[in-house]
């Protein structure tokens, strides 16, 4: 077989889930292992993680949860989609936190509650500026009352999304901050959330006062950063190593056309690679103007446009085999290359990349379990 392949580093992911927690002191640490972990396998990373400690888990979706539960993880799980009627009972059945995060939830709530029957826990979601899911900042209070008006529940916890956390200018995060903690002092009048959280990856590296007492944590655990623009960066690794295999092997003259476009013509006699890996697979296509991957410790240009099942590497004058796999993001034993290297030139972030390998034909490896 000659798959993709993406070898996931589990002793890595613990580097960096240590690495966070020292960072962030005694605040919990919810793990987002949305969109299947990141590309990264949602089941085997939460498996990981709750082995050293980890105790919450972020999904997005109520399908994404019941993975979870269906897996045997028995931390608490807290889901971030917009609530629907069909999500409650299996929330409850299977003791996972929803979200309320528009007016439309609390008349759901209400109408459960009024047949009498059980409600999830859940949270309630602020919007300070994002513009997406969340609650008006300055209606949370009302809103709170309302639900424990009804239903006599009340939130497990109260947070907001923050959107340029991870950029050099913080100055809207912290007006998105400030409309948060008046949030959080208007509802703590009526009740008191067990759980305040506002802090993404961006926020903890670049906004250590907001931690609160939980910190929602996805792109650093997979070991890349979500921006450049990092203040105080930790010392992180690639989680995952995305490798293809070389399926062919040939001699290529100077001025002979490869891939869609004829874009590229060496201008020596090459040995030419042919890497069954295509943007089917979450290959980035724009990768072939500038880039190259990794092979015995080299890196090698990637020759002529991406296909959707292979692309092409000049080799110049070295002599690769059929079989030998090169690195396309990550780090080896023999090669490195930062995923974020590869966003940079682009203009693809990390999370758009990690995501697109949704493909069936990737092999995942699990190193270290």
């Amino acid at each position: 077989m000659a798959n993709p392949i993406a070898e996931i580093n589990l002793g890595r992911l613990v580097h960096n889930y240590r690495l966070i927690k020292d960072r962030v002191g005694n605040a919990e640490v919810l793990a987002v292992v949305k969109a299947d972990g990141y590309g990264h396998g949602a089941v085997p990373i939460s498996k990981a993680l709750e082995k050293v400690g980890v105790n919450y888990f972020g999904v997005f979706s109520i399908g994404e949860a019941l993975e979870l539960r269906n897996a045997a993880i028995k931390g608490e799980i807290i889901m971030f989609e917009r609530l629907t009627r069909e999500a409650v009972p299996l929330a409850v059945e299977h003791a996972i936190t929803v979200n309320v995060s528009w007016f439309g939830d609390l008349d759901l709530f209400e109408e459960i509650s009024k047949k009498g029957g059980p409600l999830p826990k859940y949270h309630i979601k602020v919007d300070t500026g994002m513009t997406r899911l969340g609650i008006p900042h300055d209606e949370v209070a009302s809103v709170t009352d309302r639900i424990l008006d009804t239903t006599g529940q009340q939130p497990e916890g109260i947070y907001t999304h923050l959107s340029t956390s991870d950029e050099g200018d913080l100055s809207f995060a912290y007006e998105q901050k400030t409309l948060f903690e008046d949030s959080v002092d208007q509802i703590r009048g009526i009740c008191s959330p067990n759980w305040i959280h506002i802090a993404n990856s961006g926020a903890l590296v670049n906004m250590p006062d907001s931690f609160y007492n939980m910190v929602r944590v996805g792109m650093l655990f997979y070991g890349a950063k979500p921006s450049e623009e990092m203040i105080n960066p930790l010392s992180i690794e690639p989680v995952m190593n995305f490798k293809g295999k070389i399926v062919l092997v040939r001699s290529v003259e100077a001025g002979t056309p490869i891939s869609y476009g004829a874009l590229y013509r060496p201008e020596t006699d090459i040995k030419l690679g042919v890497v069954q890996v295509g943007f089917a697979d979450g290959m980035p296509r724009p990768w072939f103007e500038r880039g190259f991957v990794g092979w015995k410790g080299g890196r090698y240009k990637i020759a002529g446009r991406i296909c959707m099942d292979q692309f092409m590497v000049d080799f110049g004058d070295s002599e690769p085999s059929e079989g030998d796999t090169v690195l396309i993001w990550g780090k080896d034993d023999e090669n490195a290359i930062p995923v974020e290297e590869i966003s940079k030139d682009i203009g693809l972030n990390p999370y758009t990349l990690f995501t697109a390998m949704s493909g069936k034909r990737i092999e995942r490896i699990y190193l270290n379990e």
